[in-house]
């Protein structure tokens, strides 16, 4: 097994120094990779409140939940935004893959919101997010069809929710 999977590595690093262009498309697998969990720890880490308030187990089902109030309800959202967006990833997955393409001809197709990409030196105009960018608000009025950028209420909110946010966030 490892022959195979050594030998797989130098095909895909042959073909990649060999390519006149690459096109990367990423999923929600490789901002997992890259230690964006939404369970265990890191979730016990920024929402153990919320988990013990009203029970759920998970970032993902934390999104979904019928808060009480608005005030909850962006309370979470703040946190959950911060730690996806404005924090940098664990791991140097993102950081390793530009390294291995940041000279060729490429493109990237994404469903990933959570901007680990730009994060990592990627080229803006490279990239199409399929799902948006947590970084971004747009209206709900949908004849108003521009974005505004989060960053300065994200940390506004979690300065009021107790957190000490790091505002030299990416």
């Amino acid at each position: 097994m490892k022959n195979s999977y050594s030998a797989d590595v130098k095909r895909l690093k042959a073909e990649l120094e060999s390519a006149d262009a690459i096109i990367i498309g990423a999923g929600a697998g490789l901002s997992t990779s890259a230690g964006f969990v939404y369970s265990g720890e890191r979730f016990e880490k920024w929402f153990s409140d919320f988990s013990q308030k009203y029970g759920f187990k998970d970032m993902y089902s934390g999104g979904f939940y019928p808060y009480p109030s608005k005030e909850e309800f962006w309370a979470y959202w703040a946190r959950y935004i911060y730690i996806n967006r404005y924090l940098d990833a664990p791991k140097p997955v993102y950081n390793e893959l530009f390294e291995l393409v940041k000279d060729k001809d490429y493109f990237v197709l994404t469903t990933n919101v959570d901007h680990c990409f730009q994060k990592a030196g990627f080229d803006k105009k490279r990239l199409f997010y399929t799902q948006g960018d947590y970084g971004l608000f747009q209206s709900i009025n949908p004849q108003i069809r521009k974005t505004y950028d989060n960053k300065d209420w994200v940390m506004k909110a979690m300065e009021e929710q107790g957190f000490v946010a790091d505002s030299e966030c990416s």
